[in-house]
């Protein structure tokens, strides 16, 4: 007569599988957050140069008005000047 039934011998392979899988998983999550967060630095460090870059754009425009309103001045003086 068996000691063990099969009901037994099937709950100890699913038991077995479970196990298994639960670290499968446990292995994936931390493969996951860990690119997860090399992702978010990424995008990070991109948001930041989109801001220097924003910066410079202001200040080329800036610097383009500053010199057409002195090319501008300069210009009028120079008509002034000669009347």
């Amino acid at each position: 007569m068996p000691t063990t039934k099969p009901t037994e011998i099937k709950l100890a392979v699913y038991a077995e599988r479970l196990d298994r899988y639960i670290e499968t998983q446990e292995a994936l999550n931390k493969s996951l957050v860990s690119s997860f967060n090399t992702l978010q630095g990424d995008v990070a460090t991109m948001k930041e140069w989109r801001n220097k870059m924003y910066g410079i754009k202001t200040a080329l425009v800036g610097v383009g008005f500053l010199v057409v309103h002195a090319v501008i001045i300069v210009g009028t003086l120079g008509w002034v000047n000669n009347r």
